[in-house]
């Protein structure tokens, strides 16, 4: 008998696209489109920036799923847009890889905050993952990609698995930031060599495009584990990186970071 071709599974897609205005005095949705297993929620705040939360209905993203997201800040606006919870890189079958696909734009005189909560790699996962943001010179920026090797509550270890990651940074067009992660195989064995990260279970990066980045990197500096690092790469710009144990460790120096570098203000999503 021939043999059986394995059955087509079924693979997530999903799109979200956002653009925020500034109207009497507060930032506002100006449009929105949303399709397939990506939504956004807006919770109420108390400020005069708009709060956006992702949610991936589809519960996680495995081999050959889709997902993109687009935002715009308007002119003048305030825009922040986070995660319902930690998205999660699930085990793919062979020679499938996941995609996402984050697009964002700020117009002049716009602040935009981009704050997802972690990124969780499975053992057996394949992610490529692509952030590009775009900014007018009057915008400003808070970038944050927080990254989880294995769930260490689960003993779990990343003996096989793969992650490609671009973040490009650009100011009318022009790059200020590019930073590239691309690791496949054992990634454990690879993380815990001392030159590389030490045996760190977690690692973010941190980019903060402002007037006062200068004015806030000694405050910065102040609060970051001996496993981190900050430096300022441009007049005022402002970059980061911080290696933990595990995600529990991670947060407990983020946290405090985050509330420097946006006025005290953390999305209730990262406190439950």
């Amino acid at each position: 008998m021939p043999r059986r071709e394995l059955a087509v599974q079924p693979r997530a897609r999903g799109a979200v696209e956002l653009v925020s205005k500034l109207a009497g005095g507060r930032s506002a949705v100006d449009k929105l489109y949303q399709a397939g297993s990506a939504k956004c929620l807006f919770p109420r705040n108390s400020c005069a920036g708009l709060d956006a939360v992702l949610l991936n209905t589809a519960g996680g993203v495995t081999g050959g799923d889709r997902l993109s997201f687009s935002a715009r800040a308007g002119t003048g606006s305030r825009l922040s847009v986070t995660t319902q919870a930690c998205e999660r890189a699930y085990r793919a079958h062979p020679g499938q890889v996941g995609q996402v696909r984050n697009t964002l734009h700020a117009e002049a005189g716009a602040r935009l905050n981009w704050l997802p909560q972690e990124t969780i790699l499975y053992n057996g996962s394949a992610l490529d993952r692509r952030l590009v943001i775009e900014m007018a010179p009057t915008a400003s920026l808070l970038m944050v990609e927080p990254l989880i090797f294995g769930r260490a509550a689960m003993g779990e270890t990343l003996t096989e698995a793969q992650f490609t990651d671009r973040i490009e940074i650009r100011r009318q067009g022009k790059p200020i930031f590019l930073d590239a992660t691309r690791l496949q195989g054992d990634v454990t064995a690879h993380l815990a060599l001392p030159f590389i990260a030490d045996g760190a279970g977690a690692m973010v990066v941190l980019v903060y495009v402002a007037e006062d980045a200068e004015a806030l990197l000694p405050k910065l500096r102040a609060l970051l584990p001996e496993t981190a690092g900050a430096s300022l790469i441009g007049d005022d710009l402002l970059v980061a990186r911080l290696l933990a144990q595990d995600s529990f460790v991670l947060r407990q120096s983020l946290l405090p970071v985050l509330r420097l570098l946006n006025n005290d203000d953390i999305p209730r999503c990262w406190m439950i």
